[in-house]
């Protein structure tokens, strides 16, 4: 049993990982400042006597007694992390910067959520983790992909310097239950518009990809990578799954499995979005076991069943 902070818990990710540290038999502590993490998430882990729900901003330090850090505190919609940019950049790097400091001061290992927009819009394709990027260091995207890379140089750093136990996940798309309904991300958006009857806004047209990971299976792989042992740890590696689909697919598949007569409309693409995102996964095969299970029309129906649920579609 391990004493395992979670930042960022009460968000989609970190939720779903909260939820499965406590069924490993783990004490969690929650961090979180409700800026796009919702307190509902979490509400039915409250009542757990190994589960703590702390309010806090990881741009202010905090001092806890833990054996695992899991750094997942970030926007990670471009609705929300370009809300406030200054903020975005704030949060991965001063964040990193705290939670490093806390690992540093009680020898606990951390693990970085960072992602795969740190390869920006790729001309290496699937992209693996020795690719260094094709970003644009002053776009509107650019605080959320910068401040990720500076994070990854800070974990790099520490331990270079500090010897501290670092783990780097490279999170490709993410998608299931407890995605917030407003985050402007292509599975929660086409869904929801489905659901209600509204025009599918689809960017561009429609042939750029995504490779689409279930929560369960990301889940599985960031809980993998944090307990692997070896000289490799450390390395950064890629979690997701290496199905590509382009965006009009997944709009087609989304009016299927909904029954919904939305119409596809088509909109500009935004700046600097990918035309293509495919995880190589050979790393992640060798060090940690690890592939995605979930196939993708299962996935999709358990999404959009809870997205039924859910009492914004009222």
């Amino acid at each position: 049993m391990h004493r395992v902070l979670v930042t960022g818990g009460s968000g989609f990710l970190g939720s779903h990982l909260c939820e499965r540290l406590l069924e490993n038999g783990d004490e969690v502590i929650c961090l979180d400042n409700f800026f796009t993490g919702r307190r509902k998430n979490v509400e039915h882990l409250v009542g757990n006597r190994r589960f703590e729900l702390v309010r806090h901003d990881v741009v202010e330090p905090i001092l806890l007694e833990v054996d695992r850090i899991y750094n997942l505190a970030c926007p990670a919609s471009p609705v929300h992390y370009q809300y406030n940019a200054v903020k975005t950049v704030k949060t991965s790097v001063m964040g990193a910067i705290n939670m490093l400091g806390l690992a540093k001061r009680v020898k606990a290992r951390i693990l970085q959520a960072s992602t795969s927009e740190v390869y920006g819009d790729p001309e290496r394709h699937p992209q693996s983790e020795s690719y260094w990027g094709h970003v644009n260091p002053i776009g509107p995207r650019s605080c959320y992909d910068e401040g990720k890379r500076v994070a990854e140089t800070l974990f790099m750093d520490y331990h270079r310097q500090n010897a501290v136990d670092i783990r780097i996940a490279r999170i490709f798309n993410t998608y299931g239950p407890r995605m917030h309904p407003s985050d402007g991300r292509v599975v929660s958006n086409f869904i929801v518009q489905a659901l209600r009857g509204e025009d599918i806004t689809l960017h561009g047209d429609g042939s750029q990809t995504r490779s689409f990971c279930y929560v369960d299976d990301l889940v599985t792989g960031l809980m993998a990578l944090m307990e692997v042992e070896g000289p490799d740890a450390h390395l950064p590696v890629n979690l997701g799954n290496p199905v590509e689909s382009t965006i009009l697919e997944i709009a087609q598949a989304v009016l299927a499995l909904t029954g919904s007569s939305s119409r596809i409309v088509l909109e500009p693409l935004p700046v600097d979005d990918p035309h293509r995102r495919c995880p190589d996964m050979a790393r992640a095969q060798r060090l940690l076991g690890w592939s995605a299970q979930v196939a993708w029309a299962d996935g999709l129906k358990r999404t959009a069943d809870w997205f039924r649920r859910e009492t914004i579609l009222e």
